[in-house]
């Protein structure tokens, strides 16, 4: 029988933070509650921390030991056995139903900042991010295997996470930060490998709310469109007629460039693969970004791995639950 465990420290300036008198370590308590969202398709990871307001009738007033900007680990596991879940930073606090509510985001916190207008001409995903890094924080690293070139980026009173947004959206790259190792990551989708991890329907999955669809059943089509800096438009269709059409308008980028967004638009859409979550145990640990290996031992045919494209973990004193979402199958 395994024992749940959690821990929750604040810093600020890299210092812990004296939460309560005689203590220094910066660890949390009274923490009941617990939700963590880590996402490659969402730009930014989330963690929301539920406490009370009052302890033995005594109201507690958490803003006044701590603020929005300070830096929040949250650590779970079973037996003492930790593992880190989360890392970023106090967004904003708020009191719901006689409870405190903090909410967090990982990095991206320090990327709302605004940056000098510019116009790059012509540049690469991973030049503008190298942009954002030497304007607002300069210790982090561009991780970018994606290459795409702009003929024509502009920058006009925006913040870094305004821009970052901007290259998802246009290219459907995967960005995301890892805060601890102060990393920002951009790359093609479903291309960066985290991790490894295996999930069986008859031993540690819970629930599951996954349906198995084929490529044959989910004819689509998609068609890429790019305007110039002269105003001419290039198309790049990938796919078939006859189903779904998913039309994805970018900036300027090569025809070349356009071909990849395309082909990985296709990808994610069109293979024999199973669709939707499922929910499993904090053991074992997993992000997005992870290989999950899904074995259904009454339909071996059906097993495969997967791109773990979200993982929402919830944690409180009636257990700890992860929510599985799939993305595309990566291999049988």
């Amino acid at each position: 029988m395994y024992s749940m465990c959690h821990r929750v420290t604040l810093s600020r300036d890299g210092m812990p933070l004296e939460l309560f008198k005689g203590t220094n370590n910066g660890e949390l308590l009274a923490v009941y509650g617990v939700n963590i969202i880590s996402s490659t398709v969402n730009l930014v990871d989330t963690a929301v921390l539920t406490m009370p307001e009052t302890i033995m009738n005594k109201v507690i007033d958490y803003r006044r030991i701590m603020q929005v900007g300070d830096y929040i680990k949250i650590e779970l596991g079973y037996d003492e056995d930790y593992r880190t879940e989360f890392e970023g930073y106090i967004d904003r606090m708020t009191v719901e139903d006689s409870n405190m509510k903090v909410f967090c985001i990982d990095a991206i916190y320090l990327f709302k900042k605004d940056v000098k207008s510019i116009q790059l001409k012509p540049t690469t995903i991973k030049q503008i991010a190298q942009y954002l890094v030497d304007q607002i924080d300069s210790s982090y690293k561009v991780v970018c295997d994606f290459d795409v070139t702009y003929e024509k980026f502009v920058i006009h009173q925006a913040t870094g996470f305004d821009v970052l947004k901007k290259i998802a959206e246009e290219t459907k790259a995967n960005i995301y930060f890892r805060t601890e190792s102060k990393e920002l990551h951009i790359h093609p989708a479903f291309v960066e490998k985290g991790g490894d991890v295996v999930y069986s329907m008859q031993k540690n999955i819970e629930s599951s709310k996954l349906t198995f669809k084929r490529a044959i059943d989910n004819k689509v089509q998609i068609v890429v469109e790019s305007t110039n800096v002269s105003g001419k438009v290039t198309k790049v269709e990938r796919g078939s007629t006859g189903g779904n059409t998913v039309t994805l308008k970018v900036g300027a980028v090569k025809e070349s460039d356009l071909q990849t967004i395309a082909e990985n638009a296709y990808k994610a859409r069109n293979t024999d693969q199973y669709e939707g979550s499922f929910d499993a145990w904090l053991i074992p640990f997993v992000q997005s970004s992870y290989s999950a290996k899904v074995v259904d031992e009454d339909y071996p045919a059906m097993t495969s791995k997967y791109y773990v494209e979200t993982v929402e973990t919830n944690y409180s004193d009636s257990g700890g639950v992860r929510t599985i979402t799939l993305g595309v199958k990566l291999s049988t």
